[in-house]
């Protein structure tokens, strides 16, 4: 990896920061392409000569190939939860994948997500897997990864529920669907391992998961243990969900949208027999052993808090 060109298309995003961090301690040299490179500027702290910054879209080709141009590998991390899914996912991918096969490139990582299958129920996860049969139809050596819900200081997950947590009442929407989250650190070497042994990765599709599966309602819980609240659950019905997704979900902050709905229908848990981390040499970091750290922000009284026990 020492002086590798590797182009990270989206790397300005949660991911790409600790992506970015791992490929320089490799050694490489990181290119950073998105629409908007401005906003990953905060990257180029201290290294300078060592990163470079383009705009680039992946729905248009031309802005893609001049992206990936003269590098030694690629990563594709772009991904969106609503919108242009077929323009970002699918058609971006291929570009993506075509390009990079066209350049030369000796590696190509494609970020997916855990479900995606072109036979999906949800618009999100049918682009993912329609997204995957073209990365592999353009670049067959490429290593899919298929992460469950990726967890981090900076994540909009445990962050987002964590906050939802001062009110005196919490809804609970599918308490009973399973995920089982991943650390975005794990996530990240994950990549760049798969990035600087092609040989090793390549063709690979793995789904990456933390250690632990846990319900929706379990993880609620968790979080108001480590931030010391005590709210009261409230479960939801699905006929009541159901209705707000079908006929409120296109409102612009619309709690949940119709495709998510459909979505939480099923577990976001590795398949049965999978390739995960351990593909990788990576042993899964526990939510328990580093969301606490950044959670305590939470707390009435920030980190001197006192950790009460919820209530059911």
């Amino acid at each position: 990896m020492q002086d590798a060109i590797v182009t990270v298309l989206g790397g300005g995003g949660f991911i790409g920061r600790y992506l970015v961090q791992e490929l320089f301690n490799a050694g490489a040299r990181v290119r950073i392409a998105q629409r908007d490179p401005k906003a990953a500027f905060f990257l180029r702290l201290g290294r300078i000569g060592r990163i470079q910054f383009l705009a680039a879209d992946v729905r248009n080709r031309a802005s893609v190939e001049r992206a990936v141009a003269g590098s030694d590998a690629v990563v594709n991390l772009v991904g969106v939860l609503g919108g242009d899914f077929r323009g970002i996912h699918v058609d971006g991918a291929r570009n993506v994948a075509e390009a990079a096969k066209a350049a030369g490139v000796r590696a190509l990582v494609h970020l997916s997500a855990i479900g995606a299958a072109p036979e999906s129920p949800s618009r999100y996860g049918r682009s993912k897997g329609e997204g995957e049969a073209a990365v592999r139809a353009a670049f067959p050596e490429a290593t899919i990864l298929r992460p469950s819900i990726v967890f981090g200081r900076e994540d909009s997950f445990t962050n987002r529920f964590a906050r939802m947590l001062k009110y005196p009442l919490v809804p609970v929407v599918r308490g009973e669907t399973r995920f089982q989250p991943v650390f975005v650190a794990d996530l990240a070497q994950a990549i760049a391992r798969a990035v600087a042994d092609p040989q090793a990765h390549g063709g690979m599709t793995c789904d990456i998961a933390g250690p632990e599966p846990m319900t929706m309602d379990a993880l609620l819980r968790r979080l108001a243990e480590w931030t010391g609240r005590s709210p009261h659950f409230l479960s939801l019905p699905d006929s009541v969900v159901a209705a707000m997704a079908r006929f409120g979900g296109w409102a612009p902050g619309a709690p949940i949208t119709w495709d998510q709905w459909l979505m939480l229908q099923r577990d976001n848990v590795p398949a049965p027999g999978s390739t995960g981390l351990e593909a990788f040499g990576i042993t899964p970091t526990p939510l328990a052993a580093v969301a606490p750290g950044w959670l305590v922000q939470y707390r009435k009284q920030g980190r001197f808090g006192v950790v009460r026990a919820v209530e059911s």
